[in-house]
């Protein structure tokens, strides 16, 4: 994906934006921007290499002054729209960091994200001077625009994917909170997705945080609710009791409660690195009124150096009637991924009721 991503960088995009530059900068000269840009490591460079590669040959071709730089940009940024131009506040990010320019770097961050985006490029703003830029950050958050709101969260992601980690929120995440706080009831789909990522990064690092959050916005509106539900993903795919039981699901280690017959099988028993195994698996509800249920499929993963990785995989998730018999099949492909490679060895494959392990099995992956 991250190759055919970068492949949007190529020359007819390049000769296309500089003709939008020149037009209202004559000096500006797009065939030898477009040379320059695209040099003898081009090929080599990553999406992100690449977008910081073409922020900084425009920096070499734009006014040396950083406002006049910019004021070309604005005059040409209502054309430029969309992912591509993510080296507009990019641009903010390299050139706009002195004290003198702080100002119009945050006028020209909320101004970009309503074209793109300025979620990575405030982030080095954020390890400067966190206070002054969360106090603005504030204020976005009670913006009339929905791109400028989700900044307010999208840009303090503890843990951005792509971006920089914010250490100061992982490890107190209380100003974070309060931005959320003004954005738990958005109108904005858009926004309410980053609200609920947000929460899920905070999450990994200060689960308890996240947990008294949902206890304090829970049932005080429906869009909130989506929020927590989706913000709780992982603390539920973890299988964190508190998190588990605030969203309704029901605890099978309750003594009364508990599974007593579950199980979970592999066929066949020994396949190559790139083929596929059948599961089948089966467990009965206890004879109560209903049970809120996730059933999951874990694999523990062998890796390189012969530890090994646990990757969960959703099998159901729903309400069903006390003493229902459930089963069901599903096909597990050991192929190699660009995010997961495999390995031979012996892999332990266990069914998860509710976070909990209640069967489990093993599959020998051997070369291909």
């Amino acid at each position: 994906m991250e190759g055919k991503l970068k492949d949007i960088y190529n020359k007819g995009f390049l000769n296309e934006f500089g003709e939008k530059v020149h037009n209202v900068y004559r000096e500006f000269n797009p065939e030898n921007f477009t040379t320059d840009v695209m040099n003898e490591c081009w090929i080599t460079l990553s999406l992100k290499e690449r977008m910081r590669r073409i922020t900084e040959t425009l920096g070499e071709y734009l006014p040396l002054d950083y406002e006049d730089a910019l004021n070309v940009l604005f005059s040409i940024d209502e054309i430029c729209t969309g992912f591509p131009y993510l080296f507009f506040p990019d641009f903010v990010e390299v050139y706009g960091q002195a004290e003198e320019h702080w100002e119009l770097s945050m006028e020209a961050l909320e101004r970009f994200t309503q074209r793109s985006s300025s979620e990575f490029a405030i982030r080095p703003f954020i390890v400067k001077d966190p206070d002054r830029v969360m106090d603005r950050m504030m204020i976005w958050a009670n913006h009339s625009n929905e791109h400028v709101r989700r900044l307010a969260s999208e840009g303090c992601r503890p843990r951005l994917p792509w971006g920089i980690a914010l250490k100061i929120f992982k490890k107190d995440p209380s100003q974070v909170f309060n931005i959320l706080e003004q954005l738990k009831c958005d109108s904005s789909l858009y926004v309410r997705k980053s609200v609920a990522n947000n929460l899920n990064d905070i999450g990994k690092d200060n689960p308890a945080a996240v947990i008294d959050t949902v206890r304090r916005w829970i049932d005080i509106h429906p869009q909130t609710d989506w929020i927590l539900r989706k913000g709780c993903r992982t603390l539920i795919r973890n299988g964190n009791s508190e998190a588990m039981k605030l969203f309704g699901y029901t605890n099978f280690e309750e003594k009364e409660l508990q599974i007593i017959e579950a199980s979970i099988s592999v066929w066949p028993h020994k396949i190559k690195i790139g083929e596929s195994c059948e599961l089948r698996y089966e467990l009965d509800i206890p004879k109560i009124q209903s049970a809120h249920i996730r059933i999951e499929y874990g694999v523990d993963f062998v890796k390189a150096r012969g530890n090994r990785s646990r990757k969960l995989f959703l099998l159901s998730d729903k309400t069903v009637a006390g003493g229902t018999h459930l089963s069901g099949i599903r096909t597990h492909s050991f192929a190699d991924l660009t995010v997961r490679r495999h390995y031979p060895g012996e892999h332990r494959i266990t069914l998860l009721v509710n976070g909990h392990e209640e069967a489990h099995t093993t599959i020998k992956i051997i070369e291909g």
